[in-house]
């Protein structure tokens, strides 16, 4: 039985523009104590699946089940078994930290669980801020908060929708040890960001959501392995040729061109040199995450 199974999902929104189909036929199962990466573009319809897998929204056809669980038929099993940390920071402000963890027990059923709370404190750096009122944590501790809410009656199955948007290095590095090591402990996760490096790091398998469909569905490794064997990365200034401008992906000065070979690398310094461009800083590196998706997202584009 998977932890998570989407099956035939498709949710279509009215509009004053007319009907809009967030997702069309999505089907997915999330393996027991997978490290699961959801990854798409803005309005890929990451965090539609997200409220339906809560029970927040209804799709218009399809099921999706959570551990055996229908997610609409049987709603409250289903809730108990995720823990659910959402984008947007949502918080009570006239309770403590502590306080509003017991609250979020007290929903679940959750008794006496002070020494779990503790934990949970701690491993995400909020035992100094304990006895704080919510309103006068920073953006970043309420984040840690809304974590600690999503695990405070122990699920078995954490969903992360853009846990680090918007929050500092020390944050991502706390949250990501202690999620890594709940997984490790049996938990599965899933996830979903904009930070691919995260999901490089931490995920075992990943779909790529376009427009309500998936276009790709693989364990990680073998994503990497698809990829382009190098990238030509360095920094200019200058415009590039036509021939390499083509190929290539600029962020402010950095330029980033997959190559296939040591020839192919000398045949693209060869045109810029032609082209009278000199690179600085000049790297060859290994395709990572990121250029795979570009990849997939063009090539899905282009086939559109």
């Amino acid at each position: 039985m998977s932890a998570v199974s989407f099956q035939s999902i498709s949710k279509t929104y009215q509009t004053p523009k007319g009907a809009f189909q967030a997702l069309n036929h999505v089907s997915l199962d999330i393996e027991e104590g997978e490290f699961f990466g959801l990854l798409g573009p803005n309005g890929a319809g990451k965090t539609t699946m997200i409220s339906i897998l809560a029970g927040l929204s209804r799709p218009t056809s399809g099921r999706v089940l959570v551990q055996g669980s229908d997610v609409q038929a049987d709603y409250a099993a289903a809730r108990r078994k995720l823990g659910i940390v959402p984008q947007e920071l949502v918080f009570d402000p006239f309770f403590s930290v502590r306080e509003a963890l017991r609250f979020q027990s007290g929903y679940f059923g959750v008794k006496n669980n002070d020494a779990w709370i503790d934990e949970l404190l701690h491993s995400l750096g909020l035992a100094d801020k304990a006895g704080a009122n919510m309103r006068q944590l920073s953006g970043g501790m309420k984040r840690r908060v809304l974590v600690a809410q999503a695990l405070v009656h122990k699920p078995p199955i954490i969903v992360l929708d853009e846990p680090t948007a918007g929050v500092d290095v020390e944050l991502r590095q706390t949250l990501w040890h202690f999620i890594a090591k709940l997984n490790r402990e049996g938990h599965t996760v899933l996830l979903t960001t904009h930070y691919l490096e995260e999901a490089e790091a931490l995920c075992s398998r990943v779909a790529m959501l376009k427009q309500g469909h998936i276009v790709k569905l693989s364990p990680m490794s073998e994503l990497l392995k698809s990829a382009s064997a190098n990238v030509l990365q360095f920094k200019t200034d200058a415009a590039l040729p036509p021939a390499v401008a083509q190929r290539a992906r600029v962020t402010g000065r950095i330029v980033q061109i997959p190559a296939q070979d040591a020839g192919d690398v000398e045949r693209l310094l060869a045109a810029l040199r032609e082209g009278a461009v000199v690179p600085e800083d000049v790297e060859i590196r290994r395709a990572d995450l990121e250029d795979v998706f570009i990849h997939v997202m063009n090539e899905q584009g282009a086939a559109s």
